[in-house]
């Protein structure tokens, strides 16, 4: 069982985590998220499309830590270059994550600037990323 899928006791959990107890309703949430999987992304079957879409998900938690970070005076750093297998085996020997069912998919790092970078920072102007759609 992987932990991702809707019908997996994880899930299960964390909809009761969020005060979802009621059995009818639990039952119609894991339904929708059946729906969900299964049907709107289609990947409920797929174990690498699942951890793929699981993986993207952590980017909203990253993206979080990241920004309170930065207003506490914090600099982090997303990373994806490390050698998944490596880390996973170092996880599942701390008993951190269960390996047949879960793996790591980034990480990031925390810290204080010893000195200002050399090169300013540089960013595309507003009008090359962004679109405005009516």
């Amino acid at each position: 069982e992987k932990a991702d899928r809707y019908d997996s006791q994880p899930i299960r959990e964390s909809l009761i985590r969020r005060g979802i107890t009621v059995p009818a309703d639990l039952e119609a949430r894991l339904a929708r998220y059946k729906i969900f999987q299964e049907e709107n992304l289609k990947l409920a079957d797929n174990p690498r499309a699942l951890f793929d879409w699981t993986a993207k998900q952590t980017y909203i938690a990253l993206a979080n830590m990241m920004t309170s970070a930065a207003l506490m005076g914090i600099d982090s750093c997303p990373i994806e270059g490390f050698d998944y297998d490596q880390f996973n085996a170092i996880l599942a020997k701390h008993q951190i994550i269960k390996p047949d069912k879960e793996g790591i998919a980034s990480m990031v790092s925390f810290g204080y600037r010893l000195r200002d970078p050399k090169h300013p920072r540089s960013r595309k102007p507003r009008e090359d990323v962004i679109t405005w759609l009516d």
